[in-house]
């Protein structure tokens, strides 16, 4: 098998070429180009270009993995290792012409997430980290935050769109971190939000229902940076139940405390 610095050039590749694709295509956006997928789900067809070219890189060094993508599902290969690839994370902000969306690739080896990768194509910015290896944006080493107290804190969320039966007590634990702290922002792109707060933007995130290709880059990511990230048991479920917190050590207890008393129940 290869390393994992083979793992994350390829994804890196991948990345470069996925971003070019949708960031050339922003703002000559046609309509006949967008659909919805579901309630608040929009798709492009940038969406599905990005994400066959990205596979396309993928296969071309490594055919025998297996591949997670937002748009095509689940190819199953041969080997340990399976890529999560999301092509355009925050595709409701490109549709509306907001230019905030990245590119997200993960390579996990035997469900260890060992090298990953957030491009903001907008910024040029490309986040990225292999296991043991730090962080990084672009060529410069990123940390989290060093801040204590949730009263100088920054944070980021995202609405449960995906869930709205649980609109009241996510809004229960917004109002008490919003109340506490320095102030939130949505984003609307799961991937640039950890990539944030690995480099210190942020201090803190947090959304519920995210899904694999969301996370798995950000997660190594703000890992790498010194953070800690758990699901809102406290627990590493967040993969399978989309429920994640992620900030420095000092904030870090002092969020799940909030968040965990409040959304405990979400499944």
């Amino acid at each position: 098998m290869k390393s994992h610095h083979d793992l994350l050039s390829t994804a890196k590749d991948a990345a470069e070429i996925g971003g070019k694709i949708i960031l050339n295509g922003f703002r000559g956006l046609k309509k006949s180009q967008v659909r919805i997928k579901g309630s608040g789900d929009w798709v492009t067809d940038l969406d599905h270009r990005s994400e066959a070219a990205i596979i396309r890189r993928i296969r071309k060094s490594f055919p025998d993995h297996s591949i997670q993508a937002e748009e095509s599902g689940i190819g199953e290969g041969h080997s340990d290792v399976r890529w999560f690839i999301d092509p355009l994370d925050g595709t409701t902000n490109y549709v509306h012409g907001i230019p905030v969306f990245s590119v997200s690739i993960a390579a996990a080896v035997d469900g260890e997430t060992v090298a990953g990768v957030v491009l903001d194509p907008v910024h040029d910015e490309m986040f990225w980290s292999v296991k043991g290896g730090g962080a990084f944006r672009n060529r410069s080493r990123i940390r989290v935050s060093d801040k204590k107290s949730l009263s100088e804190c920054f944070f980021s969320s995202g609405f449960p769109w995906r869930s709205k039966r649980y609109l009241r007590p996510y809004l229960d634990s917004f109002e008490e971190i919003f109340d506490a702290s320095a102030g939130i922002r949505r984003m609307g792109s799961a991937a640039i939000d950890l990539a944030y707060t690995a480099c210190g933007r942020y201090d803190g995130f947090w959304e519920m229902k995210l899904k694999p290709w969301d996370v798995a880059a950000g997660v190594l990511i703000v890992r790498e940076a010194g953070g800690i990230v758990s699901d809102f048991r406290g627990g590493q479920n967040f993969m399978e139940t989309g429920n994640l917190v992620a900030a420095n050590r000092a904030v870090y207890p002092q969020m799940l405390r909030i968040v965990k008393k409040h959304l405990k129940g979400v499944e």
